[in-house]
């Protein structure tokens, strides 16, 4: 009862914490630049667990975090505007020096700490950075705006797969989905996490339509949805692949009753890029 207690407190405050963040650009970035930072932490912490693995969690964590605002930067206007590529300059040195390093540390296995150290930065930080494209979208006059619900419909979506996911699987549940990597999942519950949420972005597609405040076609959110449920399962997967390679049941512990930070958000980081590849092809941009 007492963990429940605690998972609950901690998945109220959890979606709190992104709901509102949203509602104004400055947190949004201040609060996922911080969520980079730890989960890239907590990624090398434990990568450095491994045998001959060592990768620097200091200068690893400070790129991500750097690249992140660079993003920032980037694609608003919240720093002053007229942001230039130039700002990406930091970010490729230290990539650059991460590289260079391994010829002066002398460590057993160089290769594995290079691409442990780029799966870092390719895995975490650049996913996290693409919420500032959803973000941040410019107008036909040039001017950049802040868009609240991109980014955020793609945890919304995320979380009403799960709960879908969780109750039709636990009364229908009989196919396992991918029963080598993640035997808790099942075909039934991962159709009936899909279906709940095409409907809900269709729904809320019609319900925008109809106040003429047209961002998507009705359609086109149901699309969006179906994305972010395919690639929000595989990265379900993917980290869960992760964990049994490296041997834990946890990445971490940071969030009480919900272990770490790359548990609360492995499946954002498959579906937020698939979201902005999937907008660019549709042409929102």
């Amino acid at each position: 009862m007492k963990n429940l207690i605690v998972r609950t407190v901690t998945g109220i405050l959890f979606v709190a914490a992104i709901v509102t963040c949203f509602l104004d650009p400055r947190a949004m970035v201040l609060l996922f630049a911080l969520v980079t930072g730890l989960t890239i932490w907590e990624y090398t912490g434990l990568v450095n667990e491994l045998e001959h693995v060592t990768v620097n969690r200091f200068i690893s964590t400070v790129a991500g975090v750097y690249f992140f605002f660079a993003m920032a930067y980037f694609c608003s206007d919240i720093y002053g505007g007229n942001a230039k590529s130039v700002v990406f300059i930091p970010y490729l040195v230290t990539v650059v020096y991460l590289l260079v390093a391994e010829l002066y540390a002398r460590q057993p296995d160089p290769i594995s700490d290079w691409a442990y150290t780029m799966l870092g930065q390719m895995y975490i930080a650049l996913p996290f950075s693409l919420i500032n494209v959803l973000a941040f979208n410019a107008t036909p006059d040039g001017q950049i705006v802040f868009n609240t619900i991109l980014p955020l419909s793609v945890f919304v979506f995320l979380w009403a797969n799960d709960t879908g996911a969780y109750c039709v699987g636990s009364l229908l549940g009989r196919h396992k989905l991918f029963p080598r990597i993640s035997p808790g999942k099942s075909w039934e519950g991962s159709i009936g996490g899909g279906l709940l949420v095409v409907a809900i972005a269709a729904a809320y597609g019609w319900y925008e339509n109809s106040l003429g405040n047209a961002m998507l076609s009705e359609w086109q959110w149901a699309g969006l949805g179906l994305v972010v449920v395919v690639f929000g399962t595989w990265g379900d997967l993917v980290e869960s692949l992760f964990k049994r390679t490296l041997g834990i049941k946890d990445s971490g512990s940071i969030l009480p009753g919900h272990g770490g930070m790359l548990d609360r958000f492995d499946s954002s980081l498959l579906a937020i890029p698939a979201a902005v590849v999937y907008l660019y092809t549709i042409t929102l941009f």
